[in-house]
């Protein structure tokens, strides 16, 4: 029974005698209290089981790349932010039914938003620690950033194109992330008055490190980033910054990454 139809029954049931008025008012209660509320409980229930999924979904693919990755299992606290996160929040209306599927989807302007064991590793890696500071190159959707933001005190994202940005600043605002602050930009250059950063996280494939992050990351820093060309492989790159200063790389595992776009060369 619709809405609509529950008001002509309730509307019938006023204009009854008054000695049966009493039992049908308590049917028509009845109907409110059990039909109402079940589609809204069904579609909240249905997000909750399909982010269970999703994760469970991401524990698989972590023992499947464990040679990779070099270990079989994610942070707990990354783990129960991807569990946490409303990833339907992020995508377009239009293929919400596929929010929680473990593969990326398209954000419009040629962007996808991440496949979601590929953010809780690319998270996971980062080590992300409460009081941490950190910046992400490629908002996108949003996404990301609101999953950095449940596990550190600052998240400073970047965005190139302007819709986007701006559609993740209203996006991450009313779901109250508070703690993201997003800026319209090149994130090539990063975001040198807000530095430096405990971690730094790419959210597109550049064919370098961009030096102006690396000049950015604190000593004993980490960051994440995907390295090479649209046409040819790409490595997710573990970059780490020692207390004097010294870079190191490491190969994590091959990916395929949108690219970083911007002035730079």
């Amino acid at each position: 029974m619709t809405i609509q139809a529950l008001q002509r029954f309730t509307s019938m049931v006023m204009k009854l005698p008054v000695h049966t008025k009493s039992v049908e008012r308590n049917v028509v209660l009845l109907l409110l209290f059990v039909l109402i509320p079940v589609p809204l409980a069904v579609a909240a229930d249905d997000y909750t089981a399909a982010r269970r999924a999703m994760v469970g979904e991401i524990e698989a693919d972590v023992e499947l790349t464990s040679s990779y990755i070099g270990a079989d299992e994610l942070d707990k606290r990354v783990m129960k932010a991807m569990g946490t996160v409303p990833r339907h929040e992020f995508v377009p209306d239009d293929i919400r039914r596929y929010a929680y599927e473990n593969r990326p989807l398209p954000i419009g302007y040629g962007q996808t938003i991440s496949q979601p064991y590929i953010v809780a590793l690319m998270t996971d890696l980062l080590d992300p620690a409460p009081g941490h500071s950190v910046l992400e190159v490629g908002t996108g959707s949003g996404y990301q950033a609101a999953i950095l933001a449940e596990l550190v005190a600052n998240v400073y994202t970047i965005e190139i194109v302007e819709e986007l940005g701006s559609r993740a600043t209203k996006d991450l605002a009313r779901l109250g992330y508070d703690n993201v602050e997003v800026r319209i930009g090149d994130g090539y250059h990063g975001w040198e008055s807000v530095s430096p950063f405990d971690s730094i996280l790419v959210a597109a494939a550049a064919s370098h490190i961009p030096p102006p992050l690396l000049r950015q990351l604190k000593p004993g820093g980490r960051m994440i980033i995907p390295v090479g060309s649209r046409f040819l492989t790409q490595y997710l790159v573990l970059v780490e910054k020692s207390f004097d200063g010294v870079v190191k790389t490491h190969q994590i595992l091959p990916v395929r990454f949108v690219p970083l776009t911007g002035g730079h060369d």
